[in-house]
C-alpha cells in the first residue's frame, strides 16, 4: 500500500492532538507525515523529532513541491478558508479543519477553485462516522421507535475558556468551534435537504472571557422532517445525553458510548377508535384517558468514539478518494451546507464584537 504523503499546517491542539495522535497510533496505515508548518520553532522541533520529516515555519514554504498527496489545515479558524484557497491555487489536495470557513460564499469559492484544478477538497467532519452516531442512525432506520418526530443533540458540558477560541475576530465561539458537529449530524438526519430552515436560534456569552457564544440554542426544520432540537452549551452542569430521537413507538437517548431505547410493540396495543362523548366509569363517574402499555427496554454500548474510529474512518475515505478515485462520502458540498446554516444563526442571534485583533496583542 502506497501511503498518503500529507503535510500538516498547525500543531496545535488539533495538528498535533487529533490529527497527530491518529498518524501516530498503530491503526494508522494510510498516511505518512512528510511535512509539518508551524510558526513556534519549538513545535517544529518536536515535529521532526516525531516524524523525522521536514518543517517550514510558513505553509508557502510548501509551495512548489509534488511529493505531497495531501495538506491538513489545522491553522486557526479564521485561517481555514484562506490558506485553503492559497493551496488549492498552488495545486494541493486540501483537508481542511472545521469551521470549513466563516461565510457559505467562501466555502463555495473553495468548492469552485477545487473543482476547476481537478483536486480533491474536504472538511474534517468526522463525528459523522462516530461509533454512537451511527448507532443512532441504524436505530431510527430500524424503526423500533416508530416514525420520528423530534431528535434532540446535545453537545454540552460546563466550562469556562479565554483563549483565542473564545473570540468571535479568530472566527470562534461554541457554534462556529463545537457546532460543525451537531449541525453536520442534523443536516445528514435530514438527508442534506436544501429546503432545510432556522426556526429558531438564540446565542449568548455565560462563562467565556471573550465575546464569543459559548451557549446556543437552536432548531432546525423541513418540510416533513423531524424537528431537530441543538444545543451547544459550555454552562449546563448536568448535561445527561448527547442524541436523542422521540418517535409514535418509543425514544432512544445516547450518553457518551452508551444507549438505551424505550419502546412498544404495535401489535400488542388494542384498537383505541375515537370516542365522542366525556370517558367514564361502570358507575358513570368521569376519569381520564388511560391504559397499561407493556415496555420494552434495550441497552447496550458502542466502542470507540469520533477521534478514534472517527477519525480513521475519515482518512481511510481520504485515501480511498486520492489513490482509488472513489468518491467522498463526505463532500465539501455538505460541509459548505453546515456554513451555510450556521451563518444563518450568526445572522439571526448577533452578539456584539468587544474584542479586535488590537486588544489581543
Amino acid at each position: 500500500m502506497q501511503k498518503l504523503r500529507v503535510a500538516i499546517i498547525g500543531q496545535g491542539r488539533s495538528g498535533l492532538n487529533i490529527h497527530g495522535k491518529y498518524f501516530r497510533s498503530e491503526a494508522n496505515e494510510v498516511v505518512e507525515v512528510v511535512a509539518v508548518v508551524d510558526a513556534i520553532e519549538f513545535r517544529r522541533e518536536k515535529a521532526k523529532s516525531i516524524w523525522n520529516c521536514d518543517v517550514y515555519a510558513d505553509y508557502t514554504e510548501l509551495y512548489g513541491r509534488t511529493d505531497i498527496d495531501l495538506v491538513v489545515n489545522a491553522s486557526y479558524s479564521h485561517q481555514h478558508a484562506p490558506i485553503t484557497k492559497e493551496l488549492l491555487l498552488h495545486g494541493f489536495n486540501v483537508l481542511t479543519e472545521k469551521p470549513f470557513g466563516k461565510t457559505w460564499t467562501e466555502t463555495q469559492e473553495l468548492i469552485h477553485i477545487a473543482k476547476q484544478k481537478n483536486l480533491v477538497l474536504a472538511a474534517f467532519h468526522q463525528s459523522l462516522f462516530a461509533p454512537n452516531y451511527t448507532k443512532f442512525k441504524e436505530i431510527l432506520a430500524s424503526g423500533i421507535i416508530g416514525d420520528v418526530h423530534q431528535i434532540n443533540l446535545r453537545y454540552n458540558g460546563f466550562a469556562r475558556r479565554w483563549d483565542w477560541q473564545t473570540l468571535q475576530y479568530f472566527c470562534a465561539g461554541g457554534l462556529y468551534n463545537t457546532g460543525p458537529h451537531p449541525f453536520g449530524i442534523a443536516l445528514d438526519l435530514l438527508e442534506w435537504d436544501p429546503a432545510v430552515r432556522v426556526d429558531y436560534c438564540h446565542m449568548d456569552t455565560i462563562l467565556t472571557s471573550g465575546d464569543g457564544d459559548d451557549y446556543a440554542k437552536v432548531i432546525l426544520g423541513a418540510p416533513n422532517r423531524p424537528v431537530i432540537d441543538i444545543e451547544v452549551d459550555s454552562a449546563d452542569a448536568t448535561s445527561s445525553y448527547n442524541f436523542k430521537a422521540l418517535g409514535s413507538k418509543g425514544a432512544v437517548t445516547i450518553s457518551g458510548k452508551s444507549y438505551k431505547i424505550r419502546y412498544i410493540k404495535e401489535e400488542e396495543l388494542e384498537p383505541r377508535p375515537v370516542i365522542r362523548e366525556s370517558l367514564k366509569n361502570e358507575a358513570g363517574e368521569p376519569i381520564y384517558c388511560g391504559e397499561k402499555l407493556n415496555w420494552y427496554t434495550e441497552e447496550g454500548t458502542v466502542e470507540g468514539d469520533a477521534f478514534n474510529i472517527g477519525t480513521g474512518t475519515f482518512y481511510q475515505m481520504m485515501y480511498d478518494r486520492i489513490r482509488n478515485g472513489k468518491p467522498l462520502a463526505i463532500t465539501p458540498e455538505m460541509a459548505s451546507e453546515v456554513i451555510r446554516v450556521e451563518e444563518i444563526c450568526h445572522a439571526m442571534a448577533p452578539l456584539p464584537v468587544k474584542f479586535g485583533i488590537c486588544d489581543q496583542e
